[in-house]
């Protein structure tokens, strides 16, 4: 005897419109589980190493964004991140301001090396003095793992 299923379009009907009509609750319910998200996803970097270095992990990931494909993508920012992307810088002002303070203080600190004429090789150690002084602020931003 075959199992009874309801048909695609009416799940997915009904998925959407319960989906929509829950954004409030999903809001109160993540923001709540903030403190147990961080100690969670922590507490998995172990389970995290495992999967991006798992056998033929390179080729399933080819293979999903070959699946996926070019016109999803396209489709998806045309619909979804298009509308969020504005709110989303907005959203992400503070974050990025507290993010790169730090390496502007670094390079407003920087003294540079004597400019040379045009085309010198000595003045490729001008970039070489910010990329070391970024670095290692960088570094010193991770702390003693400096990943």
């Amino acid at each position: 005897m075959a199992i009874k299923v309801k048909s695609i379009e009416a799940s997915t009907t009904k998925w959407s419109d319960n989906a929509s009509r829950a954004a409030g609750e999903f809001a109160a319910n993540a923001e709540a589980s903030a403190d147990e998200w961080a100690r969670m996803t922590a507490a998995a970097a172990d389970t995290f190493h495992q999967a991006i270095t798992a056998a033929n992990i390179k080729e399933r990931f080819r293979r999903g964004v070959v699946k996926a494909g070019a016109a999803k993508f396209a489709r998806k920012i045309r619909e979804v991140g298009m509308d969020r992307f504005g709110p989303g810088v907005a959203a992400a002002s503070t974050d990025y301001k507290a993010g790169a303070e730090p390496y502007f203080s670094t390079l407003a600190a920087i003294t540079l090396s004597t400019r040379k004429p045009r085309g010198d090789p000595a003045n490729y150690r001008r970039v070489e003095e910010i990329g070391k002084a970024l670095n290692a602020k960088r570094l010193a931003l991770l702390g003693a793992g400096g990943v």
